[in-house]
């Protein structure tokens, strides 16, 4: 009889009502950034360039999904705790159609284009080959590339486009491949979302536009630009990997030394994009299907490259050590085969010439 009377209460619980507050009137610049992780201005220019390509609607402003969907990517909290927040004051339904509607606003291909995309002409590339140069010193680099981890719960194991099991990942959890190319900036140039867990980071590289641009610029004598990526990559002239166990106190170590370090800007760069949107992190989890989850990886992505671009500090957050960024090294790839392989010669050959030339 007790519980009966406790179910009745529950539905029989009048409705709440939340005093939604103005975020621009009670939060100072600082705590503004903290919750939203955009500042003022940037929101308001960010209102403007989604309100083509979302929906009017009488009883929400664009501004107020706006700042709805940002408080998601930035906590990664459920949907309810969202609509309770102050600045939202919505309904778990509401906080949803938002999340929804800005989310494909900023996934839209002339938002998408604007905020990231890999140099489209030799002038651009050369800007970004000259942002290298300037900080590590050696001439060619064009990005560094990299797989990151973003944590999803697990899709229908009966579902015949995204079976359950080709997102599990090495380390046994489901999660969406992401490959991140950035610039010397932390500028991310290239993201790609479309792959499960279970992929290895090569074969995401494999089927890239960039690597098939890096190649065909190889191919008609542009061979002063490359990247770099780690040793789960193969080794080509446009893609520079580091030396399997070089003899201490050599050339090669020396190289792999400076390699580790201008590399390290890819660790730098997803570290950044997950802190601040916390929605990415594994220990959040994205509960949605594969294909809304990448929708979500490019909305932060996108947004992250206006925080790098405007310069925007980390405010308010949490940088303890032991936060998974979901970096997974996957098995190297033996770049020290005998077999006759004339990419991978010519990638020797061009790694050999680097050495002798900057580490000798």
């Amino acid at each position: 009889m007790m519980q009966n009377n406790i179910f009745d209460e529950w539905f029989t619980e009048p409705r709440r009502y939340m005093l939604q507050e103005n975020p621009f009137d009670v939060l100072s610049d600082r705590q503004f950034m903290g919750t939203y992780r955009l500042s003022k201005v940037l929101v308001d220019e960010l209102t403007e360039t989604v309100k083509p390509f979302m929906k009017a609607s009488k009883a929400l402003s664009v501004q107020r999904k706006v700042l709805t969907a940002l408080r998601f990517y930035a906590s990664g909290s459920y949907q309810q705790d969202i609509g309770e927040h102050r600045g939202a004051a919505l309904s778990q339904a509401s906080v949803s159609r938002c999340l929804t509607e800005v989310t494909e606003a900023l996934n839209n291909y002339q938002i998408m284009n604007k905020y990231i995309h890999f140099p489209a002409n030799m002038l651009e590339l050369n800007i970004v080959r000259r942002g290298f140069y300037d900080k590590y010193s050696i001439p060619g680099i064009v990005g560094v590339v990299d797989g990151t981890h973003i944590a999803i719960v697990p899709p229908n194991s009966e579902d015949e486009l995204y079976p359950e099991h080709i997102y599990v990942n090495r380390k046994g959890y489901h999660s969406i491949n992401t490959q991140l190319i950035c610039d010397s900036d932390l500028k991310i140039l290239n993201v790609c979302c479309k792959f499960p867990g279970s992929v290895h980071d090569s074969h995401i590289w494999r089927l890239s536009l960039v690597q098939e641009l890096l190649q065909h610029l190889h191919s008609i004598g542009q061979t002063s630009y490359f990247m770099l990526g780690d040793s789960g990559y193969g080794l080509r002239p446009w893609l520079m990997t580091p030396i399997y166990e070089p003899q201490e106190n050599s050339s090669e170590a020396r190289c792999n030394k400076w390699f580790c370090k201008t590399r390290s800007i890819i660790e730098r760069c997803n570290g950044v994009l997950k802190m601040r949107f916390r929605c990415l992190l594994k220990h959040r989890v994205l509960h949605y299907s594969p294909p809304k989850a990448a929708s979500i990886i490019n909305a932060c992505v996108t947004l992250h490259n206006i925080c790098i671009t405007n310069k925007l500090p980390l405010v308010n957050i949490d940088e303890r050590e032991d936060i998974d960024l979901g970096i997974i090294n996957d098995l190297p790839v033996n770049n020290n085969v005998n077999q006759i392989n004339p990419e991978l010669t010519a990638g020797k050959r061009f790694q050999k010439q680097i050495i002798n030339r900057y580490f000798q």
